[in-house]
């Protein structure tokens, strides 16, 4: 087992869908526009369309913290853009389609079944051992260190014990995943170990700490 830590077979990875997303409903096929895939579950569908007022198919950050709320819970507009940066084609400015929806609402399935796993006492909240376990327990053995390092994050500066809220746990854990992805395609051989060059690292830190703060 590497040091960063385990990999399961199921992906909760934030990857962008392959199919730019720019409209729904009856488009003409000679457009380019792609609608939802096939198979995405009315709510979904009916949570974007009632915040892309202006019909052009795509959403903005401030729509997608509106319609998200509809779904799973109110998310903080830093998280909202960190999504937005993960799920956005790389075409296009900061605003998502109905492809990328659908994948982002999906991939934050998958996350909520895991925050009500590891959120044990029902209080809506992940403190930190269970923040560890729930790392842990989707293949990231997070050296205690970092973990701090990550819930210092969002503490407030009273020294009170920091608990996450579904978002925060959301922003954590996809920060953790995709830092971890980068690592991952330098360290084929999943030793724990890469060679890397400055300029390499930077590209790899840089975008999660700039795209959405």
């Amino acid at each position: 087992m590497s040091s960063y830590g385990r990999y399961h077979s199921q992906s909760y990875a934030p990857s962008a869908p392959s199919l730019p997303g720019s409209g729904y409903g009856q488009v003409s096929s000679s457009s380019g526009y792609t609608s939802f895939p096939p198979g995405t579950h009315p709510d979904v569908i009916r949570s974007f369309q009632a915040v892309d007022r202006d019909r052009s198919g795509f959403i903005d950050e401030k729509e997608l913290q509106q319609a998200l709320s509809s779904g799973f819970q109110k998310f903080d507009l830093r998280t909202i853009r960190l999504l937005m940066f993960l799920f956005k084609n790389p075409n296009e400015p900061l605003r998502i389609g109905p492809q990328e929806f659908a994948a982002l609402w999906s991939c934050l399935g998958h996350w909520r079944a895991i925050f009500e796993r590891y959120d044990k006492d029902r209080s809506g909240k992940i403190d930190p051992l269970e923040l560890r376990d729930a790392l842990y327990g989707i293949g990231y053995a997070v050296p205690a260190s970092v973990l701090q390092l990550l819930i210092s994050k969002y503490g407030d500066g009273s020294g009170r014990r920091v608990e996450l809220g579904f978002d925060s746990f959301v922003e954590c854990g996809m920060i953790l995943k995709g830092l971890t992805d980068k690592f991952k395609e330098k360290d084929t051989r999943y030793t724990g170990s890469a060679t890397l060059s400055y300029d390499t690292f930077m590209s790899m830190v840089i975008p999660f700490l700039v795209s959405y703060d």
